[in-house]
C-alpha cells in the first residue's frame, strides 16, 4: 500500500530542533570569521602591493623630471629641448617607460613635447626657489591611465625677469598595476595550500581536543540505570568541571528523591495495609452476625473504615500531585483572590464541623486579597488545615479560618496575605512542631484518627507558594484552652 501524504505542519507548531553540535560550532566559530576576513586581507594586501610597486615607479620618474627640468633651467626652454642631453635622457626612459613629456610656458602655451598632454600642475610659485617641488597626479591621457610628475623651473638665461615654465613627464600606470598583481598572486597563491592544511590541522587538534569530554560521555553511557553516584571530578577538563558539579548536585537530588519516595511508598503501603485488613476482619465478623440490628452496627463500622481509607488514598494522591508538581505549578500560577478558595473549602467541611457540634467561624475583610498561585492546590491547603483542626478539636468546641492583610515592613519588605487557623483541639506540643509536617506523622494518644499527612500537603503547597507556616498555642485571650493557631503568610508579587 504506498503511503499516505503526510499533511502539513500547522503554523506556529514548533518543529523540533536537531541536538546541537559543540564540536561543529566551535569549527564554525573558528573558521567563519577566518573565510570573510581573507577576501578583506586580499583587498588589503592588494593596495599595499599598489603602494610598494608605485615607490620605485615614482622614484625614477622623479629622477628624469629632474635631470630635464635642471637643463630648462640652465639652458632655457627654446636651447635645452633641442640639446644632445636633452635627447639622450628622453631617450633613455625610466622604469616603467616614458609615455610623454611636455614644456609649458606660465600663461599654458606649449613650448615643447606633446600638445595633448593635460594640464596637471598647479599654479606657479609667486617667488623663485632653488629647489624643484614635484607635482603628482593621475590623470587619464589618450584612453589610458597614466602618473603625471611636473615641476615649475625659472630657466636662469633669461635673468631675474624670467617667468617660471612647467615641466611635465607621463608614464603608464600598466606597469604599476602588473607589478601589484605580481605581488597579490605571490602573497596569496601559497595561501590556497596553507589555508586548506590550516582547516585540516585546526580540525585535527579540536578533535584532540574535545577527547576528554568524549571520554567523560562514554563512562557515562556504560553506566548502569541504577547507578547515581557522583563523577570524579578529577577526571574531566577544567572547563567542564562546573558542568561535573552540576550533574553531581543533580545527582544528589536525585538520589535524595529517590530515598523518599522508597520511604513514602513503603509508608504508604503500610498505612493503606492496615485499614484493608481491618475492612476484611469487619466484613468476617459481620458475615457471622445474626442479629440485624448487629449486622447494621458493622455495616456502619466498615463504612467508616472505608470513608477513613477513601481519605487516606485521596491524602496521598494529594501529596503526591503536589510534590510532582513541583516547579511545574508556577507556570500556572494567577493572581487570584485568596477569600474564594477559603470559601470552597468552608462550604466543603461544613457538614462534617456540624456533625461534630463544632463552631465553624469564617473571619474576612470585605475587599479582594489577591496573591500569586494555583487556586486548586491553595484550596487544597485550606481542606487539609480545616480537616485537621475538626479532626482533633472535640465536640462543642470551635474552629476559625482567618484571613488578613498584611503590610510590608521596612523598605523592602513586601505585603502579604497572613491564613490563620484556630482551633480549640489539644494543641501540638512544641518539641513535636517540627515532626507534624512529615508524612504519616502522628502525635501519640491524641484520641483522634487521623492519616498524618495533613501537615505534610499544607507544608509542600506553601512551599510551591513560598508561604511562611509556623504552629503556635492559640492565645488565651481567644480560648482559655490551649488550643491550636496555624499561621501562613503568603507575600503578594
Amino acid at each position: 500500500m504506498p503511503d499516505e501524504p503526510q499533511p502539513p505542519a500547522r503554523p506556529g507548531r514548533l518543529r523540533r530542533r536537531h541536538p546541537r553540535s559543540l564540536f561543529g560550532e566551535i569549527l564554525d566559530w573558528m573558521l567563519a570569521p577566518m573565510l570573510l576576513l581573507w577576501p578583506l586581507s586580499i583587498g588589503i594586501t592588494y593596495l599595499v602591493a599598489q603602494a610598494i610597486a608605485a615607490k620605485p615607479y615614482d622614484a625614477a620618474l622623479a629622477h628624469t623630471l629632474l635631470q630635464l627640468s635642471e637643463q630648462v633651467q640652465t639652458q632655457g626652454a627654446a636651447d635645452a629641448t633641442h640639446s644632445a642631453l636633452w635627447l639622450q635622457t628622453v631617450r633613455q626612459p625610466p622604469a616603467g617607460g616614458l609615455l610623454g613629456y611636455q614644456v609649458r610656458s606660465r600663461t599654458g602655451a606649449v613650448l615643447a613635447g606633446d600638445a595633448t598632454l593635460p594640464l596637471s600642475a598647479g599654479l606657479p610659485p609667486s617667488h623663485r626657489s632653488s629647489d624643484l617641488p614635484v607635482q603628482w597626479h593621475d590623470v587619464t591621457w589618450s584612453g589610458q591611465g597614466v602618473r603625471v610628475a611636473a615641476a615649475w623651473v625659472w630657466p636662469q638665461r633669461q635673468g631675474a625677469s624670467a617667468a617660471p615654465v612647467l615641466v611635465q613627464v607621463a608614464q603608464s600606470l600598466d606597469a604599476r598595476t602588473r607589478l601589484a598583481r605580481d605581488i597579490v598572486q605571490g602573497v596569496i597563491l601559497p595561501q590556497f595550500v596553507v589555508v586548506p592544511i590550516f582547516i585540516l590541522l585546526v580540525w585535527f587538534g579540536l578533535g584532540q581536543g574535545i577527547a576528554p569530554l568524549n571520554e567523560l560521555q562514554a563512562r557515562i553511557r556504560r553506566r548502569r540505570a541504577d547507578d547515581i553516584s557522583p563523577i570524579d571530578e578529577r577526571e574531566a577538563p577544567e572547563e567542564i568541571a562546573p558542568l561535573v558539579d552540576s550533574i553531581n548536585s543533580l545527582f544528589a537530588r536525585l538520589q535524595q528523591s529517590l530515598q523518599t519516595q522508597k520511604r513514602f511508598v513503603a509508608d504508604a503501603a503500610h498505612q493503606i495495609k492496615t485499614p484493608l485488613a481491618g475492612l476484611r476482619m469487619q466484613a468476617e465478623l459481620a458475615q457471622r452476625e445474626a442479629d440485624p440490628e448487629e449486622l447494621r452496627a458493622s455495616l456502619r463500622q466498615i463504612g467508616r473504615s472505608v470513608e477513613r481509607t477513601t481519605r487516606l488514598v485521596n491524602q496521598l494522591l494529594a501529596l503526591t500531585r503536589a510534590e510532582n508538581q513541583g516547579g511545574a505549578a508556577r507556570a500556572v500560577f494567577e493572581t487570584i483572590d485568596l477569600r474564594q478558595p477559603a470559601a470552597e473549602a468552608m462550604q466543603e467541611l461544613a457538614m462534617l464541623a456540624l456533625d461534630k457540634n463544632l463552631e465553624l467561624e469564617f473571619d474576612s475583610p470585605p475587599l479582594p486579597l489577591q496573591v500569586r498561585g494555583n487556586a486548586l492546590l491553595l484550596q487544597e491547603l485550606i481542606k487539609n488545615l480545616l480537616h485537621n483542626a475538626i479532626t482533633y478539636t472535640p465536640p462543642g468546641g470551635s474552629v476559625t479560618l482567618r484571613l488578613r492583610s498584611v503590610p510590608g515592613e521596612g523598605l523592602q519588605a513586601m505585603p502579604g496575605v497572613l491564613l490563620q487557623v484556630d482551633d480549640s483541639g489539644p494543641g501540638i506540643p512544641e518539641a513535636e512542631r517540627a515532626l507534624v509536617f512529615e508524612p504519616f506523622y502522628r502525635i501519640l494518644d491524641n484520641g483522634s484518627e487521623g492519616s498524618g499527612l495533613g501537615l505534610a500537603i499544607v507544608r509542600e503547597i506553601a512551599r510551591q507558594h513560598d508561604a511562611d507556616i509556623t504552629l503556635a498555642d492559640l492565645p488565651s485571650s481567644v480560648h482559655p484552652s490551649r488550643g491550636l493557631r496555624v499561621q501562613l503568610l503568603f507575600r503578594r508579587m
